[in-house]
């Protein structure tokens, strides 16, 4: 199976409301980090090799159509050169609330990694990896997350092809996004979903 559409933006700027929307029109199944989370030692070792150069991605892939949220952000240039007709779509948030929000849910799970149960180690230290790969190392202060955040959203739109990128918010709703992908918009409301408690209840297994 083949990447139709690829969600470049980070977590925290509405990829799992992206993930639901995409499936909801056809075109999942939806690889999202829940993904990895619910099947760690597959996805785990094969993340790892990615973040070290030696990506499989018919393997990460293999099942999915689309893809958001990280690990995948991570790789929209090499994700561009592996799908070279896929569609992308950069999430974007206001980069203020971003930040207070990447601080208080992402980040603070990765610094409290190493009292993390035994299982989720792995996964949490492939994700950290990931994470500081993508601009966001350890140690960030505010206005450090902030500006590594445009700097992210920035080097999408120099790598992709205007004719195949969507800035996007959530707040727009279907129309945008159903027009960038050619696809009927549903007559229900966006789905806006994943508020702070909601990723706690998801890393913890509760949802």
């Amino acid at each position: 199976m083949a990447l139709n559409v690829i969600g470049a933006g980070v977590g925290r700027t509405g990829t799992y409301s992206l993930k639901l929307a995409i499936n909801r029109i056809g075109l999942g199944s939806c690889h999202h980090m829940e993904e990895v989370l619910h099947n760690m030692s597959a996805q785990v070792p094969l993340w790892s090799e990615a973040a070290s150069g030696r990506p499989d991605w018919a393997k990460i892939y293999d099942g999915y159509n689309s893809a958001v949220d990280w690990p995948t952000a991570c790789f929209f240039r090499e994700l561009l050169v592996e799908y070279p007709t896929a569609k992308f779509v950069l999430t974007q948030r206001d980069p203020e609330k971003w930040a207070d929000s990447f601080d208080a849910t992402i980040y603070k799970l990765l610094a409290g990694k190493d009292q993390a149960p035994q299982e989720m180690r792995a996964w949490l230290e492939m994700a950290g990896d990931i994470i500081a790969k993508t601009g966001f190392p350890p140690g960030l202060d505010g206005n450090d997350l902030v500006r590594a955040f445009k700097s992210h959203n920035e080097a999408v739109k120099q790598a992709i092809p205007t004719s195949q990128l969507l800035e996007f918010e959530v707040k727009d709703g279907w129309e945008p996004l159903c027009n960038f992908l050619g696809v009927p918009i549903p007559d229900e409301e966006f789905p806006r979903t994943n508020h702070r408690e909601e990723f706690w209840d998801r890393v913890e297994g509760k949802i």
